[in-house]
């Protein structure tokens, strides 16, 4: 993270702003696997607030949490600690893909990123944002980019002074002046999120 903040100064500007009003932004670290992908899943179209007490509720009620002991919770437990009907379903297709199969999540961890993302995305339920955010978080992919993250495109708009928020295309377009630092790049537009204006924020999601 340290060698990656340092290339970015140097090279972007705007990156330089981020990190002189946030400092070295945190390191998301989830581990690879079935629990790490299911986090992510869990934060889908949620606060961060709330993916927090979802996933504290789950991890408490579906103990360890494997492919295996997940498909064996009944729906009943698994929309009372706060999973929607479709999260509940595209956990256990995962589940389901790992434990009866053949899906080689673990064997994700040294592929290419390509395939990463792929193979990911051939699962129900997993589109290209959780496939990005499972490369960043979970692999450590310095270079993972989530082009299709909300708060990152926001967050561009505002430092950027763009017109219009950028689309998913548009934004991975800004970001290959971050290569090979584009993971590093995200944490920063994400630490910058949350010091930034909210009002600002707000005109600028729209």
């Amino acid at each position: 993270m340290r060698a990656g903040v340092r290339a970015l100064r140097r090279k972007c500007p705007y990156m330089r702003h981020i990190h002189d009003r946030t400092g070295n932004p945190p390191l998301r670290d989830y581990r690879p696997g079935f629990a790490g992908l299911a986090r992510i899943v869990v934060g889908q179209q949620v606060s961060l607030a709330s993916a927090l007490a979802i996933w504290g509720r789950l991890q408490a009620a579906v103990q360890p949490l494997t492919p295996e002991t997940f498909l064996l919770a009944d729906d009943a437990t698994l929309r009372a600690v706060g999973l929607s009907s479709g999260k509940v379903r595209t956990l256990r297709g995962i589940g389901t893909a790992i434990a009866n199969n053949g899906f080689d999540l673990e064997g994700l961890t040294t592929a290419p990123e390509e395939v990463v993302h792929e193979q990911l995305t051939s699962l129900s339920g997993i589109g290209p944002w959780t496939a990005d955010i499972y490369a960043l978080f979970c692999l450590g992919r310095a270079d993972a980019f989530a082009s299709g993250d909300l708060a990152l495109q926001t967050v561009a708009r505002l430092v950027m002074e763009l017109d219009n928020r950028p689309s998913r295309d548009e934004l991975l377009a800004i970001a290959e002046r971050w290569r090979p630092w584009r993971g590093v790049a995200a944490h920063l537009l994400w630490a910058y999120y949350k010091v930034a204006d909210r009002s600002l924020l707000l005109q600028k999601a729209t």
